[in-house]
């Protein structure tokens, strides 16, 4: 009987490091949607104020946190399909491995640029027009 490992049973292998991203990313964008009702229900209480809070949106950090949410929503939802494909599909527990590598080379392939397109404008505005 092998000795049992010392310490915590986590492994840190893909499945659960994709696990442990695909909980992350839900809450994150839980409290972005959260927050989202709470700012647009303001509309109806105090359009002035309203109007203030969505100009404090209008920030770089803001901007950055908008690419951090797109992230979260990419990687999320295609760790979904994969998390269904592990399930419905036959073969998908044997290629878990290479579909988690595959939701990571997608997610970098639509956030680089995606990245550069969303920050674009908050980068001019801050060191002048590149044109």
């Amino acid at each position: 009987m092998p000795a049992a490992p010392a310490g915590t049973l986590y492994r840190g292998r893909e499945g659960m490091w994709s696990w442990v991203a695909h909980r992350v990313t839900g809450v994150l964008i839980f409290f972005f949607l959260f927050a989202h009702v709470l700012d647009t229900a303001l509309v109806r209480v105090s359009p002035d104020y309203y109007n203030r809070i969505m100009d404090t949106y209008k920030t770089p950090v803001v901007n950055l946190m908008e690419v951090g949410l797109v992230g979260a929503v990419l990687y999320h939802s295609l760790n979904g399909l994969r998390v269904m494909a592990i399930d419905f599909w036959e073969k998908g527990p044997r290629y878990q491995k290479q579909m988690t590598y595959a939701v990571i080379a997608v997610v970098l392939l639509v956030m680089i640029p995606g990245t550069y397109f969303m920050m674009q404008h908050t980068v001019e505005e801050m060191f002048g027009s590149t044109t």
